[in-house]
């Protein structure tokens, strides 16, 4: 196994295409884009049937990338550069591609030699011709190759780039093209509608342009030689690729800083060393002039990759180059730029985070071909084109006429571009969407949502109901794992949603939301559904009722047990009753959920504080679960003055309705949830005039969640960052500003303390700095605690050292989230019991639905699911769902050159994924969306083509060495085999075996 890909023969690539189609798909491609007839745009005296394809990097590398691309809707093609350096004398650190938010990468052209590349092109070019025919999906000249070269005339000029260059302006005499040819006409009764004319007629003319690609510090001089050589020289239509940095640094940095992308860390040497804009734009009328004297099309591609600074090990080395969503306001504000120069008359090739939600309208000022790359690397992969290929031509007949460039019109979209929320950047960063396991072989397909839930709740089973406004049939299945339906679908943590693949696409599905509806919908049929049972399995006593000791309760009781609540306050609740403000969760709501409770016919015996374990004892309870919450508040330490705790405020606020004596001006230190209730609920307060929230790092670093901050901002909590309180006297906060170090490995910053003072006037100030853990209550019953200063417990059963005692909630561990309480409830149950709290549903799904939605941007219509009326909105939020569990495939759709492939396997409910080793050139894309915390391309079972290839990997996979005896070699593990037919190996697990013979029957081409 090497970072090297072997290219495809043309003969098996047409095995491939044809045996793929009748099983459904082409590389991958299961939705085939259908261009119209007739609706076609004109450009270097072709046509193409759509206006964009896939950008020169990683989708224009292979001939099935391409293939792939072309299937999906891309009729432009921007092959990928060549360059003097080529094959193995090209250096490419690996992993080389992170896509995960914005894009970066650290290689820049095509890791094949000259000679292998040419091959592909020409091989594509051929290939696509044919399926174009074949299948009736567009014209067989309904599309472009455009060719891309670089960096410097000497290297332009190197004999091997000529004969790229001449071979792809005229391929009839090289060998690969008559391969094509011979292979075509020999093997006529492989296709259905081709004929001997049709091969006949495919023209070996494959481009008539080429793309200059030019080094970051390439001298204005250099360029301008190298665009007239292609069109004096050559004869080619030439577009120059153009850097962001001529906006110069300080545009640069201000733009992404106000998009939220402050973190991406660049220098200025980059804009003094490259094309200056005041040497672009005469080079860029000269050679404007020139093309026309020649007869040919000029133009500009903007732009190139963007350099910045590798800071927190994003990729190996020191410098990547970033695309995508981040390189979208910068490539339009310098096509705004140049269209204004060259009154709308200068040609722009464009690319520079094009993608579902901006295409159509840079296409709409006249700004085309476009090209992508950053969004066909995500989920969904090159199937996304297709809903691309749908939204171009919606409208009308044909496409606009070429009349150039709306100046205006660029020049405004540029200035809505930083405002666009698909563009910028959240306040906080993504969370990690990896679950915490390794990969398996097989059956790796799973719902990440369900997975990231600690109750793993039946997410997709229930958002369908609630889509078919089957309201109580959906709360009875979220109250199987959940008896706080109210609660977590009003304030859960919903670790679903941080999860959810369409946070690849746009934005979660609306989990929580369609939880709520459930709830509200079907509350009064579940409700009257719940009985009390006949409690013949013992009594429990469970102290303190909040969510934790409820959700304990629900379970024991609907199982059978006798149980009785003691809470010490008048109500029950806990921290969600009584600190919890009600503009995040009405007491109506939280008492909606304790009613479950009561009808399974727990006693809640309120206003009873229990001091000792042996008091329960005595009254004869066996098992005791002690579900106290964390009960001790932070203190904010500063060298005078003293600060309110959050907690103690919020419960007077709650108390009291916001009628409190704090002044008019209030300060909250504090970063979290916590932080956020408190000065939502200050600025509320009577007499309260402004709240200010400081924290030691930036918004970005607050641990609260990003619908908290960003609520708090909306009502006007003023945030200062960076600070650390000192001293509050005399009405005066006094702070000192920090500094935020050198990133670490993950990215994060240390916070410096500074000597410089910020004073800040607060009439009060609240501490939002957590809470612990109160041991007084373990120790005065002897349990024994940790070093930590917590109870010591079973991992499994939550016992403590106490026999017949178990802590649940945030008194075992500290502050958690309501699902989390849930979970221990389930554990703890389950150890009393000795048996399930619940069962799983089981979901039936029509595959073809499900692939359907794969690759399709599909934005929520409806932010505040659960306040509507009807149950349309509900059901689209739905149809959003992609059904993970049952079709994953985020590592086959990733993959650009078609490395990892989805497997049918006969009696097999899901698809198996295979690695091909020949494909893979370690990109890393895969690793990135994979939900597992595992690298497809190093995790799942790979094929090798070789013998060596085999014996040169670590990978678990297997090598055929024999096809007509069925020998071949398979290492599992530690342990190889080397099997001769497949029922021959009883020690290997039969499931493995299967996908063996499956491929080897029905996947020949791989071989």
């Amino acid at each position: 196994m090497g970072d090297r890909m072997t290219p495809i023969p043309f003969s098996k690539l047409v095995d491939q295409i044809l045996t793929e189609k009748q099983q459904g798909s082409v590389f991958g491609i299961r939705n085939l884009y259908v261009a119209k007839q007739n609706h076609t745009l004109s450009l270097f005296g072709e046509k193409m049937e759509t206006p964009f394809g896939p950008a020169a990097g990683p989708h224009t590398q292979l001939a099935q990338n391409i293939i792939a691309a072309y299937a999906a809707g891309a009729r432009f093609f921007e092959l990928k550069t060549v360059q003097k350096l080529d094959g193995e004398d090209l250096p490419v650190s690996k992993p080389c591609i992170k896509a995960d938010d914005e894009g970066y990468n650290v290689e820049w052209s095509t890791e094949l030699t000259v000679q292998q590349a040419f091959d592909e092109y020409v091989k594509a070019w051929f290939a696509i011709k044919l399926m174009a025919k074949e299948f009736g999906i567009g014209a067989m000249d309904g599309f472009i190759f455009n060719m891309s070269v670089g960096y410097d005339l000497d290297g332009i000029k190197l004999k091997k780039i000529d004969d790229f260059i001449e071979g792809l302006k005229d391929a009839s005499n090289t060998p690969i093209f008559r391969e094509c040819r011979a292979f075509t006409l020999g093997h006529l009764e492989l296709f259905t509608d081709i004929t001997e004319e049709d091969v006949q007629s495919i023209s070996p003319h494959i481009c008539t342009s080429a793309t200059l690609s030019t080094l970051h510090g390439c001298p204005p001089q250099e360029i301008e030689r190298i665009a007239t050589y292609l069109m004096k020289e050559k004869h080619l239509n030439t577009f120059i690729k153009c850097n962001p940095t001529l906006l110069g640094y300080e545009f640069a940095r201000r733009t992404l800083d106000d998009m939220g992308y402050d973190y991406v860390s660049f220098g200025e040497f980059h804009f003094q060393d490259d094309l200056q804009y005041a040497d672009a734009v005469p080079m860029l009328g000269r050679l404007t002039e020139l093309a026309k004297q020649e007869k040919l099309e000029f133009g500009v591609k903007l732009t190139n990759t963007f350099p910045v600074d590798i800071k927190a090990e994003e990729l190996p080395g020191q410098e990547m180059y970033m695309s995508g969503r981040a390189l979208y306001p910068l490539s339009i504000a310098l096509a705004a730029k140049l269209s204004e120069e060259f009154k709308g008359k200068l040609r722009i090739s464009y690319s520079g985070g094009a993608d579902y939600h901006n295409i159509k309208k840079i296409f709409e000022t006249g700004i085309w071909p476009i090209t992508m790359a950053t969004t066909l690397l995500k989920p969904g992969g090159y199937q996304r084109m297709t809903q691309i290929g749908e939204l171009l031509g919606e409208g009308h007949e044909g496409y606009p006429e070429d009349h150039g460039i709306d100046v205006e019109r660029v020049k405004a979209l540029a200035k809505s571009a930083r405002r666009d929320r698909n563009h910028r950047k959240p306040v906080k960063l993504p969370v990690s969407r990896k679950m915490e396991r390794k990969v398996p072989l097989i059956d790796c397909f799973v719902a990440p949502c369900r997975e990231g839930c600690p109750i793993h709740q039946d997410i997709t089973a229930y958002m369908e109901l609630v889509s078919r406004g089957e309201y109580a049939k959906a709360l009875y299945v979220i109250m199987e794992k959940n008896p706080l339906p109210y609660i977590t679908g009003t304030i859960c943590a919903h670790r679903c949603m941080s999860k959810c693949t369409r946070n690849f696409y746009e934005e979660p599905v609306h989990i929580r939301k369609m939880k709520l509806r459930a709830a509200r919908g079907g509350y009064d049929a579940v409700l009257a559904g719940h009985s009390e049972g006949t409690k013949d399995k013992g009594r429990v006593a469970i102290i303190g009722a909040g969510p934790a000791g409820i959700s304990a309760a629900y379970f024991l009781a609907r199982a059978g047990m006798d149980v009785t609540i003691f809470e010490k306050k008048e109500v029950p609740g806990g921290v969600v009753r009584h600190v919890i403000p009600e503009f995040r969760i009405s007491s109506e709501d939280v008492m909606k959920d304790i009613a479950f409770v009561e009808k399974l016919g727990v006693q809640i015996e309120v206003n009873s504080p229990v001091h000792t374990i042996d008091e329960l004892k005595e009254k004869g309870f066996k098992k005791i679960i002690v579900a106290i919450g964390a009960g001790k508040e932070g203190i904010l330490s500063l060298k005078s003055g003293s600060a309110i705790s959050a907690v103690t405020f919020l419960e007077d606020f709650k108390n009291t309705e916001g009628s409190m004596d704090l002044g008019s001006q209030v300060v909250v230190v504090g970063g979290g949830n916590t932080a956020m209730d408190t000065a939502r609920a200050a600025i509320r307060a009577e007499g309260v005039e402004k709240v200010t929230l400081i924290y030691r790092r930036t918004k970005r670093y607050m641990p609260a969640d990003e619908e908290e901050l960003l609520l708090a901002i909306e009502e006007g909590v003023e945030f200062m960052e960076l600070l650390t309180p000192v001293s509050f006297e005399n009405g005066t906060l006094t702070c000192h500003r920090i500094e935020l170090g050198e990133p670490d490995a993950t990215g994060r910053r240390s916070p410096v303390e500074t000597e410089e003072v910020i004073e800040i006037p607060a009439d009060v100030v609240i501490g939002a700095v957590g809470e612990h853990v109160d041991d007084d209550f373990y120790k005065s019953n002897n349990i024994m605690m940790t070093y930590g200063g917590k109870p010591a417990v079973d991992a499994e059963t939550l016992q403590s050292s106490v026999p017949g005692v178990y802590i649940i909630g945030d008194g075992r561990g500290g502050p958690a989230t309501v699902v989390e309480a849930i979970a221990d409830a389930t554990r703890v149950s389950e150890a009393i019991l000795s048996e399930r709290m619940s069962r799983d549903v089981n979901e039936e799904k029509d595959l073809r639905d499900i692939y359907e939605k794969h690759g399709v941007i599909c934005d929520s219509i409806d932010g505040a699911v659960n306040t509507t009326t009807t149950e349309q909105r509900a059901k689209a939020e739905y149809e959003r769902c992609l059904s993970c569990f049952a079709v994953c495939e985020a590592c086959v759709e990733a993959c650009p050159n078609r490395a990892n492939i989805s497997v049918r396997i006969p009696g097999k409910e899901k698809s198996q994924i295979l690695h091909i080793d020949q494909r893979c050139n370690e990109c890393g894309n895969c690793r990135t969306f994979c939900p597992y915390d595992s690298a497809p391309y190093l995790d799942k079972l790979t094929l090798f083509a070789t013998e060596a290839d085999f014996d040169h990997s670590k990978n678990q996979g297997f090598v055929l060495l024999d096809p007509d005896k069925q020998i071949l070699k398979l290492r599992l593990g530690e342990r190889h085999y080397t099997i001769e037919g497949f029922e021959a190996e009883s020690h290997v697990d039969p499931q493995i075996m299967n996908l063996i013979e499956t491929v080897y029957h029905k996947y020949r081409y791989l071989f």
